[in-house]
């Protein structure tokens, strides 16, 4: 953003007062060979920043296609669901089992699947479970999310819910930056579900957290839940810090 000062709209041909800074345009010239002595270092790292966030956008635009590629035909809810083929007697028992105990009269005739995620846990063995609040409100905070130890193992729990229809391809997404160079990003497919009343849990597999002088300090992420028609259900922007030991239990 620009700070100089404007020049007076005066008509004399007198120059401005001293304290009054002026902003000299620089034939186009000059103006190159001034900007080549930038630092490096800077516009090294708006390369390396824009690079990554063109990558995820690709990553996300290759799903896309994929997903459009293949003709899954016109969504119908469960109750039409059930009641197509009900002279087969075996499609009409695969059906039962796939739905399971679904409420017909709590679904209705909605086509778009509902789904909550209504808890986050992070889990690590010989610690307190981490109970991360939802919703998030960390927009007005400067505080990490949360904190791990460089080095120790953890898994995340999910509890969420599915109501109105069943939710295809659910997925989790997990993309880490540190010092604006995206360093992880995890994909984790949980699969298909149908509407009950009890809610679902997906437990990760086993990550560890990486160690040493380099990994330890501040990172910022986006966690995504995403359905194979790319309808996103919850998006987090947060930061959390990786440090020598846990933090103190309050």
């Amino acid at each position: 953003m620009s700070s100089a000062v404007g020049e007076p709209s005066c008509s004399s041909s007198e120059p401005p007062p001293p304290s009054v800074e002026r902003e000299v345009e620089l034939p186009e010239e000059h103006r190159e060979a001034t900007s080549s002595h930038c630092s490096g270092e800077e516009e090294e790292g708006m390369k390396e920043v824009m690079v990554e966030e063109e990558e995820e956008d690709d990553d996300d635009d290759s799903e896309g296609k994929v997903a459009e590629d293949i003709d899954l035909g016109p969504r119908v809810s469960i109750k039409e669901q059930l009641e197509m083929d009900k002279e087969d007697e075996s499609l009409r028992r695969w059906k039962e089992q796939l739905l399971g105990s679904v409420d017909l009269n709590s679904v209705g005739e909605t086509l778009e699947p509902d789904v909550r995620i209504t808890s986050l846990c992070i889990l690590s063995p010989g610690r307190p479970d981490v109970l991360l609040p939802l919703p998030v409100e960390l927009s007005n905070s400067k505080e990490p999310w949360f904190t791990l130890k460089e080095g120790s193992t953890y898994r995340l729990r999910f509890t969420f819910s599915v109501s109105n229809n069943i939710v295809s391809g659910l997925r989790y997404t997990n993309t880490v930056w540190k010092a604006g160079i995206r360093v992880d990003r995890t994909k984790e497919m949980l699969g298909t579900f149908s509407p009950q009343q009890e809610p679902y849990t997906y437990v990760t597999p086993e990550e560890t957290t990486p160690s040493g002088v380099f990994a330890r300090g501040s990172y910022s992420a986006r966690t995504k839940f995403v359905d194979d028609d790319r309808k996103c259900y919850l998006e987090i922007n947060y930061t959390f810090d990786i440090r020598r030991d846990w933090p103190c239990s309050s």
